[in-house]
């Protein structure tokens, strides 16, 4: 199959019945370069990168980039030799590849061609010259962690100073260092230096098997266990030529919505709280903590973790249960519409919202960001959804779902965009609870040597990617969990352009990324 119009690569269709992923292979570096431009000719979006050494099986290093095309995903790797292993920088293509290729760069020591050689995982924590994720890395041996300096682009003219923010913070959140250069409080610059949070995740899941694969791939972002969960689970099951039954694929859906209506609920309260509106925070934190009491109620854990496994799911649901759901749904739905009148009609958050961090379409799509954040630009992608050339995958095919989207690009459309996707979420939970359908809730699954496999799942932040590869043993030799903040920090460079440094804090949380689900 042809993908792009680009006749080089021959691509074949992954099996399983995840979202639809179609795998190639480059023949050389420029090759890979020339597929991606024309990729970004036709819309399509960098996905991912990652790289894994295969040198113990008598090969070299593998690249792997996935792109999101009309039609699903295209999956590309590229084979590199043992010694000196590198690939023609893709940012001057896709902008959001910089900081994938840097920390493939850091963990795997695959080079990169041109571009930016700043590190971006790599703290001083170890030496430019030793990379984790190699398979002769060993176990990390004694290094100095030495302060390393990190080359920010500077910002000159009149008037123009530098504001340092973190990388710790006053609150209890994740550390990240953010860098503004302003004229007065106006942005003229931001630039992030993250990773402060690595913490050896990819590396941990070499020589393990299926199952504490899938406990760990649940705690690489805390607030996306059931997206990461799923998108793992469809990795290993292609990798494996199986498929989990229809009773199962409705629980991961069920688990997967109310995850996503927990984390609006949360994030609706805490930007009221950032504009100073304390009121909205009491009551969304009274709402979350209802939801999520029913979670461990029905599921055994609050937050759902180790819920979704290879093969289906690890728990069920009776009647009652689903009753409960419907029921809790109803009162939901009635306090979150009377809550959005609220800060509809309130002038001191629409004050703060509108016309505050706004990204326009072309931007969005220009970073290849993708969920709510582009969705609140007005553009249609959403992975639960049909769209002209996409069918998604089932649960969701038969669900009709109907994206939520504002064309406005600001604070205020990332809000509106956050009620309508609740209250999407609590129809489908509706229609999953009363058309739940019987049989198996899981499958054994039986690992094939050598398999390997992606999964993509729309997570309540965007898309969320899960590369695996098993090893001869049917052992996991690399996975590669990939969340959609990578896209988003960028996004938020320029989301924050022409506003005052005291608007920022707004922005971010209109955003809400995960510093974890990158710093791996």
């Amino acid at each position: 199959m042809q993908i792009c119009s680009f006749p080089a690569i021959d691509f074949s269709r992954q099996p399983g019945i995840g979202a639809p992923v179609w795998r190639g292979r480059a023949a050389s570096g420029a090759e890979l370069h020339d597929f991606a431009g024309a990729a970004r000719e036709v819309g399509a979006r960098i996905t991912a990168i990652w790289g894994s050494d295969r040198r113990g099986q008598g090969q070299g290093f593998r690249l792997h980039c996935v792109f999101g095309i009309e039609a699903g995903h295209a999956w590309v790797s590229l084979d590199l030799p043992a010694a000196a292993p590198s690939y023609p920088d893709l940012a001057n293509v896709f902008a959001a590849a910089n900081r994938m290729q840097r920390a493939t760069r850091d963990m795997v020591g695959i080079g990169i061609d041109g571009g930016d050689q700043r590190p971006w995982l790599r703290h001083g924590g170890w030496p430019a010259d030793w990379f984790p994720l190699r398979h002769d890395a060993g176990e990390p041996p004694e290094f100095a962690n030495l302060p390393t300096d990190y080359d920010f682009v500077k910002v000159g003219g009149e008037g123009a100073h530098e504001i340092p923010v973190g990388p710790i913070h006053a609150g209890i959140i994740e550390p990240g260092h953010f860098r503004f250069s302003v004229v007065g409080e106006r942005v003229l610059r931001l630039e992030q230096r993250l990773g402060y949070q690595h913490k050896g995740v990819e590396r941990l899941f070499i020589g393990a098997d299926i199952a504490q694969g899938a406990k760990l791939v649940g705690r690489v972002s805390g607030d996306s266990a059931c997206a990461f969960a799923w998108a793992y689970a469809d990795a290993v099951e292609a990798a494996c030529a199986t498929a989990a039954p229809p009773r199962a694929l409705a629980l991961r859906a069920l688990m997967l919505e109310r995850e996503r209506v927990a984390n609006h609920l949360g994030d609706l309260g805490a930007l009221g709280n950032d504009a100073a509106f304390a009121f909205g925070l009491t009551h969304y934190l009274r709402l979350k903590e209802d939801w999520v009491r029913l979670n461990a109620r029905l599921f055994g854990h609050r937050f759902l973790f180790d819920r979704i496994v290879p093969g289906g799911v690890a728990c069920d649901i009776d009647a009652a249960g689903l009753a409960a759901i419907v029921e809790q749904c109803g009162a939901i739905e009635t306090a979150v519409k009377a809550l959005r009148e609220l800060y509809d009609e309130h002038s001191g958050l629409q004050d703060r919202f509108v016309t505050t961090g706004i990204i326009d379409s072309d931007l969005a799509r220009e970073l290849s960001l993708s969920g709510m954040a582009a969705r609140a630009t007005g553009m249609l992608l959403d992975g639960r959804a049909h769209r002209q050339g996409y069918t998604p995958p089932p649960p969701y095919t038969g669900l009709g779902v109907r994206p939520a989207t504002d064309e406005r690009g600001d604070v205020a459309a990332r809000v509106a965009v956050r009620f309508d996707e609740i209250f999407e979420s609590l129809r489908l939970l509706r229609l999953l609870a009363v058309g739940m359908p019987g049989g198996a809730t899981c499958i054994d699954v039986a690992p094939v040597a050598g398999g390997s496999g992606l999964g993509v799942v729309e997570g309540w932040r965007g898309e969320v990617a899960v590369g695996v590869e098993l090893d001869g043993a049917g052992r996991l030799a690399r996975v590669h969990p990939h969340d959609p903040s990578w896209q988003a920090w960028l996004a938020l460079e320029f989301a924050v352009l022409r506003d005052i440094v005291p608007d920022f804090p707004l922005i971010n949380k209109s955003f809400n990324l995960s510093y974890s689900g990158v710093d791996l």
